[in-house]
C-alpha cells in the first residue's frame, strides 16, 4: 500500500512511501551476519569500482536461508521484518526443531502460517520445493541456477517467474526480465511472488533520502577534471571530444557495449531479454 506524506515541508510535498504492517522491533540477534562492513564502492582490491557510493547510516546484515535446505521440517511465520539490505521484506520463521532462520517473503503470507519445503508438498506460497514438482503457470521466485547453490535469481521486490514448459532435465523458465532460460529439474525454488509490490512506486521526496541510502550525487563526465574522467576538460562547454565515450577509467564500454559474457549462459537462453 502506498502512503503518500502530507506536504508540511519542501522534502515532504513529494514524497510517497510504501507502508506495510511489518514488526518494529530489533531483529533476531543470532541471525545477524558478524564483520559485514561497508565496502564504499570498492572493489576486493579496495579500488574503487562503483562510483558515486559512500556514507549512508550503519546497516546490520540479516543472513538469510537462499538453500531451504531444511527439508520436510515444518516452520511457523513468527513475524514479517523490514531488511535495510534489500527491497524485498524478510520472514523469521521458527522451525519445529528450535532452529530460526530468515527467508524473503512471499506476498500474501500472514504471521502464524506455516510452510515447508521438500518435494512431496503442496505448490502453496512460502512452500519451497524442486522445479520438477511445481505445475507449470506457477509464480515462483528464490531460484537456484544449480541445485544445491542456492538462490540467485528473481530475489527483488514484487518480482516472480514462471515455469513456461517442462522438457527432458530442464524447465523453460520465463524471468521478470521476459528473458527464458533453461532450468535443471533439480533445482528449487520458492512459491509466490516477492512481496513490498509497491517498492518500486515509492518516491523519497528529497536529495537528502538517497544520501542516508549511502548514494552520493552523479557527476557528468564532462563536468570533471580531465584527470577525473577522459571526458573532462575543455573550455566552455564541451562534448566527449573521443572516438568512443569511455568510462571513468578509459574503457571503451560506455555506453550501449554489450559486456555480458557469452561463453557462459548463452546455450541456456531460450529467448533473450534484449529480442524483440
Amino acid at each position: 500500500m502506498l502512503k503518500k506524506i502530507k506536504p508540511t515541508s519542501p522534502g515532504r510535498r513529494h514524497r510517497v512511501d510504501a507502508v506495510n504492517k511489518l514488526h518494529r522491533g530489533a531483529p533476531e540477534k543470532s541471525l545477524l551476519a558478524s564483520g559485514h562492513k561497508k565496502r564504499q564502492g570498492r572493489g576486493f582490491k579496495g579500488r574503487v569500482t562503483m562510483p558515486h557510493r559512500g556514507g549512508g547510516v550503519k546497516k546490520r546484515m540479516r543472513v538469510i536461508d537462499w538453500r531451504r535446505d531444511k527439508a520436510n521440517v515444518p516452520a511457523m511465520v513468527k513475524r514479517i521484518e523490514y531488511d535495510p539490505m534489500r527491497s524485498a521484506n524478510i520472514a523469521l520463521l521458527f522451525y519445529q526443531d528450535g532452529e530460526k532462520r530468515y527467508i524473503l517473503a512471499p506476498s500474501n503470507i500472514k504471521v502464524g502460517d506455516t510452510i515447508i519445503s521438500g518435494e512431496q508438498i503442496d505448490p502453496k506460497p512460502g512452500n519451497a520445493m524442486p522445479l520438477k514438482n511445481i505445475p507449470v503457470g506457477t509464480p515462483i521466485h528464490n531460484l537456484e541456477l544449480q541445485p544445491g547453490r542456492g538462490a540467485q535469481l528473481v530475489k527483488g521486490a514484487g518480482v516472480h517467474a514462471l515455469i513456461q514448459s517442462k522438457e527432458g532435465n530442464y524447465a523453460t523458465v520465463q524471468l521478470p526480465s521476459k528473458e527464458q532460460r533453461l532450468i535443471n529439474l533439480s533445482c528449487l525454488a520458492t512459491i509466490g511472488q516477492v512481496s513490498n509490490q509497491d517498492w518500486k512506486n515509492r518516491k523519497l521526496g528529497k536529495a537528502g533520502r538517497k544520501r542516508l541510502m549511502g548514494i552520493r550525487p552523479t557527476v557528468r563526465g564532462t563536468a570533471q577534471h580531465p584527470g577525473s574522467h577522459p571526458h573532462g576538460g575543455g573550455e566552455g562547454r564541451s562534448g566527449v571530444g573521443l572516438k568512443y565515450p569511455k568510462t571513468a577509467w578509459g574503457r571503451n564500454v560506455a555506453p550501449g557495449k554489450k559486456t555480458r559474457s557469452s561463453k557462459k549462459s548463452t546455450k541456456w537462453l531460450v529467448r533473450d531479454r534484449r529480442a524483440k
